[in-house]
């Protein structure tokens, strides 16, 4: 299936000086078919209405330790000192992320070539796939703050330049997310429809935004709207487990103001026939780290 939007043309507006109406999105959820990969028709189906699949034990317990290894190195890294990739907590000062995180880890590099991925990223989309983003992300007991409500279309939308919804988010735990630390919540079919923001983009604003998003969230009516027509609902599982949800689906996480800690690796695959154009609300792109420009399709490494 080919991309059905005209890239000169901007369909999804936001970013805007009064609230605009919401928009009911036209582009699939699901782009291929149950022939296409390890996803059969009813988990298809379900991922479409849903905008969302939880998948438990999607790594093994050994491949968590290893990658939790790998998220300690990059934390204590003295070499990352000052480092536009990593992204520090505002009040204490800890690792809130760590993007490109492929970049300088091998191991997740190749997990993000794992055929488990790349199938599941392939089938979805209906085309070949690149990371438009990777990252990790920390949460650690008692300091560890959340996201708000917001849509990650509409950021790589208005300060990449994505043009359509043809995208789709896998994140992985490597700790157990339990309601109360600070789990992601969605807004199950939320995906379905699109909320413009208000608010003129500042020239870059990502360096503020990645620690508190204060443009590019939906309104507090929008919210409640949403949340009475959709409902919400929680990740939960155990670690190991895998969230694979629509780039446009409503969700957030909460602080953790528990000592149990909440990481995860967060890897975003775009298909190659929604390249980034120039940013639709934003002065200037975003840097590639945050939003990647490269569409060379993802291949395992040998």
């Amino acid at each position: 299936m080919t991309a059905t939007i005209d890239t000169t043309t901007d369909v999804f507006p936001t970013r805007l000086s009064a609230p605009g109406e919401m928009i009911e999105r036209r582009q699939p959820t699901v782009w291929g078919t149950a022939d296409d990969g390890p996803f059969d028709a009813p988990a298809l189906e379900a991922h479409a209405t849903r905008g969302f699949t939880i998948l438990e034990d999607f790594i093994t317990s050994e491949e968590v330790a290893g990658y939790t290894a790998e998220l300690d190195r990059l934390a204590t890294d003295g070499s990352l000192a000052g480092d536009p990739r990593v992204i520090t907590e505002q009040a204490s000062g800890e690792v809130r992320s760590v993007f490109e995180v492929t970049a300088l880890s091998r191991a997740i590099d190749a997990l993000s070539r794992d055929p488990r991925l790349l199938d599941r990223a392939r089938q979805l989309l209906g085309s070949e796939v690149y990371l438009h983003q990777s990252r990790v992300n920390y949460m650690p007991g008692y300091k560890g703050t959340g996201f708000y409500w917001h849509s990650d279309f509409e950021t790589w939308h208005a300060e990449d330049g994505m043009p359509a919804p043809r995208a789709v988010s896998c994140s992985i735990a490597l700790t157990p997310n339990f309601a109360y630390n600070g789990g992601l919540m969605v807004m199950p079919g939320s995906h379905r429809t699109y909320v413009p923001c208000v608010g003129e983009t500042p020239e870059n604003y990502h360096e503020a935004s990645l620690k508190e998003q204060r443009i590019g969230v939906p309104s507090e009516d929008a919210i409640t709207d949403m949340a009475h027509r959709y409902g919400v609902e929680q990740f939960t599982g155990p670690a190991g487990s895998a969230l694979w949800f629509d780039c446009n689906i409503m969700h957030g996480s909460g602080n953790n103001i528990t000592p149990f800690p909440r990481s995860n690796i967060f890897l975003v695959f775009n298909s190659v026939e929604n390249a980034l154009t120039d940013p639709y609300a934003a002065p200037a792109p975003r840097p590639d780290h945050i939003g990647n420009r490269d569409v060379t399709p993802l291949r395992p490494l040998s």
